[in-house]
């Protein structure tokens, strides 16, 4: 296997030694930056107010200091005023100032503490809420499907899954990069911003509770070490990867994945095949486009279907899944089906139509 020093490794390592978080998807209606910038504006229009209020009346108020009140003392006057410090060096002293400050000024210092105090406690509610719901979904999370590296072939597989019928709420995905997880949670997934080497990330992710495991990272050796890792941490979880190069895909299978893509070749057969013939090539690519035209899809036997050979069901049988077997539709071993049997079949898509639960997962060859 190709795999890079130990000091690249290191390197890598440094770079995503950041504190990992999780971010659930949620609907922003506002940016925070613009609520903050909003209030700021809000109590800054309210001291201006407050100060030019002031110095329209100055003659009505006594600075101790010197007796009279310019812009700078009614600004002043206003700051300690909105704030409730009051110092008392600068009071209302005329009937028409004290007014003033009753059924003006008091109206806006609450106002003030509305405004500051109201910034505080929806800081915290929102925090105590982010808290609820992540201790919520944590709690709630079973039999979901973790992602790792949401690059175009983990948005790519996902969304293939998804179009099944899986829910996105039953969706994890881990990155490194903030920003892809950004992406992710805007698309209405569950994103944790970590190195999925690490076990203490994975485990953010409830990986010991998942059914299945997409690895789909950018590097061959980075994908060995989370499927080892995975693998320890959930011994019967279906782990798919991904490779670049074809010579690593036993190396992926003996770290504990049931099954490795080769995404380099399988790009390249798929050129080829369209070279040879370009009807087959478009075949093809449509099998893997989940949800429209021809679909391939995997599914238990049903009762009426007992006791026949593949080529006497109503769908166009290509395999025959018994044990941990994929047997062809040919193939003499297969005799007739069993209920323990699952098909892969080719159908016809349409919008109802979903891949049956894989509720048994292949043991490992």
């Amino acid at each position: 296997m190709k795999l890079p020093g130990q000091d690249a490794i290191a390197r890598q390592a440094d770079e995503h030694l950041v504190t990992h978080r999780v971010k659930l998807p949620r609907k922003v209606v506002e940016h925070p930056f613009r609520q903050v910038a909003r209030r700021v504006f809000m109590a800054l229009s309210l001291l201006v107010a407050t100060s030019l209020i002031v110095y329209a009346d100055h003659d009505g108020y006594n600075d101790n200091s010197d007796g009279s009140i310019d812009l700078l003392d009614a600004l002043y006057y206003a700051t300690v005023t909105l704030s409730t410090t009051g110092y008392g060096d600068i009071t209302p002293v005329s009937d028409a100032a004290r007014l003033t400050n009753i059924l003006v000024i008091t109206p806006m210092r609450v106002l003030f503490l509305i405004i500051l105090v109201g910034t505080t406690l929806e800081v915290l509610t929102e925090r105590t809420r982010e808290e609820w719901r992540l201790n919520r979904w944590r709690s709630t999370l079973r039999d979901h499907t973790v992602v790792i590296g949401f690059g175009t072939k983990g948005r790519s597989a996902i969304q293939t899954v998804c179009a099944t019928g899986l829910k996105k709420e039953q969706v994890v995905v881990v990155d490194p990069s903030s920003k892809v997880i950004d992406a992710a949670t805007a698309d209405g997934y569950a994103g944790i911003i970590g190195d999925a080497t690490r076990s203490d990330v994975l485990m953010r992710a409830e990986v010991h509770r998942a059914r299945k495991i997409i690895i789909a990272t950018q590097r061959d050796d980075t994908a060995v070490l989370v499927t080892l890792t995975a693998r320890q941490l959930n011994k019967g979880a279906k782990i798919v990867a991904a490779v670049r190069e074809e010579e690593n895909a036993p190396l992926l299978k003996q770290s504990g994945a049931d099954a490795v893509i080769t995404s380099a070749s399988a790009a390249g057969r798929l050129l080829g095949l369209s070279v040879l013939s370009p009807a087959a090539g478009m075949v093809m690519e449509d099998l893997i486009q989940q949800g429209s035209g021809l679909d391939i899809i995997e599914r238990p036997v049903i009762k009426a279907e007992v006791g026949k050979r593949p080529k006497e069901t109503d769908d166009l049988v290509v395999s025959v899944v018994r044990g941990h077997r994929v047997l062809g539709y040919d193939d003499a071993a297969v005799g007739t089906l069993q209920l323990t049997d699952r098909l892969i079949t080719i159908v016809r898509a349409t919008p109802g139509s979903q891949i049956a639960p894989d509720v048994r997962p292949l043991p490992h060859s």
